[in-house]
């Protein structure tokens, strides 16, 4: 298996598990369980899941009022994709 192979596979995966604990955290939300803390959510942003977390936020209708969410994630995989095509073309 190649290197980008397993890049696509990592960040498949990590949008995925990114796009779920949006939706879990919104059902814990509705039921008043014990929620999953912001940072966690934040930290799959940042590894990768900004497409899943930002798809999630949207189709669970969960944290779109925080100015946090709405503008930090997107933020976030601009930097990442930016990063990469530096990374990847100009180095």
């Amino acid at each position: 298996m190649s290197t980008t192979q397993i890049i696509i596979i990592y960040l498949v995966i990590i949008n995925i598990i990114g796009f779920l604990v949006m939706g879990i955290d919104k059902y814990k939300a509705k039921m008043g369980y014990h929620r999953i803390p912001e940072n966690t959510l934040f930290s799959f942003t940042i590894l990768g899941g900004g497409i899943g977390t930002i798809a999630g936020m949207y189709v669970f209708r969960h944290k779109t009022k925080k100015r946090k969410f709405t503008i930090g994630m997107p933020l976030i995989l601009i930097l990442e994709i930016l990063i990469y095509i530096y990374l990847r073309y100009i180095i």
